[in-house]
């Protein structure tokens, strides 16, 4: 999902999101921060990371890191 830092002020769904409600919202307000959300739960807490940690995590995930066996 591609936001660019300092400059994504608004939450941003990923583009593979299937619809079905087990979606994450980024957004980064700041160039230092990314912040991630629950989009089913709009209004409830949100996790701030590091740029980098969210690079890693994404690229981790595209990698298939995290894929069950």
């Amino acid at each position: 999902m591609a936001i660019r830092q300092g400059r994504t002020t608004r939450w941003v769904k990923s583009t593979y999101s299937g619809g079905n409600g087990a979606c994450v919202e980024v957004q980064s307000p700041e160039r230092q921060i990314v912040a991630v959300r629950d989009s089913k739960v709009p209004s409830g807490p949100s996790l701030t990371v590091a740029p980098a940690s969210w690079a890693a995590f994404v690229g981790g995930v595209e990698g298939g890191t995290f894929d069950r066996a």
